[in-house]
């Protein structure tokens, strides 16, 4: 018997993704079926379905998970849930499609999916708006009463991705036909939540811990890791290899910058590097409660959130992605309930005093003493072939990420966040 943490939701993992003969059958049918256009992010929606990284989604939410899952945390059934996981179309889309209805998802000429149309609802402005401050709102600066309809239509990606959405959400189940690029393109490094929870159970790991990366890993993200393995079994080092706001590094840099990272600095029997297909919400603690979420599927128990996890701009307060696993719902059921915990570690740096990597609870030293670490620092600093600061990044990757930067022909403004200078440090 597995001594991992269960899938979330009780019904083992969901996985929607067809194989074999039901696979060409499906494709088949397809071909005939209505075909709509998808996005990126429902793309990775939809392979998360597949693989079972979503359990127990087995299609796009309705009206009711919709409300319930922005209000309370809680889709209609009372399972917890973070995020809409919604399918958005234009109206003229809707008016072509009948409730019960089979259509097939599609994107690049690929297929994706088909769909059984269960609910078909409508998306005013005002409800993306109602989405957007339940979800995106924090309670950084930028999301202050009075300034963040401001701000956020041209600063929040995650915002302008709701509000950007047509005009009418479609639910209902989904049989997946496609992982995508992601099996070649990234081979030996997407996996699959049943692929982690094997490897997991032949190293005879029980509690192991995740950590969230969008950025390259500099000496924060190695200091966060390492905390982990003192107290987990091990680690599963977990890249987003979806899609990023433009000025973010790609993934396939970001997995070479790791690779290289464990070669050098890490007990390789501790560490596992898995990638995972979805795009970023930008959704702050949202977000961290839904990468919480997700890798309970991949047998991962304990989540590591340090300082403003997928946070963007000013829009989060510095530790609100912890704060916020202690305001959520438990439901009566125990399959229901989010079961991958939080390890929570505070602001890390390195510290001259110290003379290594500390935090706010072990530095006792002021802050002129300190190299505060951030993936957007980092990314600024490249970006501007600016001098790196001494123990920011592993010379190994800064080597990667300089070449990464030096070859680039268009650069991105990278905005600076308050949090990613010491001044804020108390």
């Amino acid at each position: 018997m597995s001594k991992l943490v269960e899938p979330h939701g009780g019904k083992g993992l969901v996985c929607c993704l067809l194989h074999g003969n039901e696979l060409e059958a499906e494709l088949e049918k397809a071909a005939e079926l209505t075909k709509i256009q998808i996005s990126p992010r429902a793309k990775g929606d939809l392979i998360m379905m597949g693989i079972g990284g979503f359990s127990p989604l087995d299609g796009f939410m309705t009206k009711a998970d919709w409300k319930g899952v922005c209000e309370n945390f809680t889709m209609a059934d009372g399972t917890f849930w973070p995020v809409p996981i919604t399918l958005d179309i234009s109206k003229a889309e809707a008016d072509s499609i009948e409730v019960g209805q089979e259509i097939a998802l599609e994107l690049d000429g690929i297929l994706y999916a088909t769909m059984k149309v269960s609910e078909k609802f409508e998306m005013t402005d005002a409800d993306k708006k109602w989405e957007c401050e339940k979800v995106f709102k924090g309670k950084g600066e930028e999301s202050a009463d009075d300034v963040f309809w401001k701000i956020a239509l041209e600063d929040h990606p995650g915002v302008q991705m709701v509000m950007n959405q047509k005009d009418v959400n479609i639910a209902g189940t989904v049989k997946v036909l496609s992982e995508g690029e992601y099996p070649e393109q990234y081979k030996g490094v997407y996996l699959t939540p049943a692929e982690t929870r094997t490897m997991f159970e032949e190293k005879g790991w029980s509690e192991v811990a995740a950590l969230q990366l969008r950025n390259p890993m500099h000496r924060s993200h190695e200091f966060l890791a390492k905390i982990a393995i003192e107290v987990c079994d091990g680690v599963l080092i977990h890249s987003l290899i979806g899609n990023l706001k433009p000025g973010d590094i790609p993934a396939d840099v970001r997995v070479k910058c790791i690779d290289t990272l464990v070669e050098h600095h890490f007990v390789k029997d501790n560490v596992i590097q898995a990638g995972y297909p979805l795009d970023m919400r930008y959704a702050g603690p949202r977000e961290g409660l839904l990468h919480a979420t997700f890798r309970q599927n991949y047998g991962v128990s304990r989540m590591i959130i340090g300082r403003d996890h997928a946070g963007v701009g000013d829009f989060y307060g510095l530790f609100d992605a912890q704060t916020i696993f202690d305001e959520i719902p438990t439901p009566a059921d125990p399959g229901k309930r989010l079961l991958c915990t939080p390890l929570k570690i505070d602001w890390t740096f390195y510290c001259s005093e110290c003379d290594g990597m500390s935090s706010l609870r072990t530095c006792p030293h002021d802050k002129d003493s300190r190299v505060v670490l951030s993936g957007t620092k980092l990314r600024k600093a490249l970006s501007d072939g600016a001098e790196i600061p001494d123990h920011f990044g592993r010379e190994e990757v800064l080597v990667i990420l300089r070449d990464y930067y030096e070859n680039l022909t268009e650069k991105v403004e990278i905005k600076m966040q308050s949090h990613a200078e010491a001044s804020t440090m108390k």
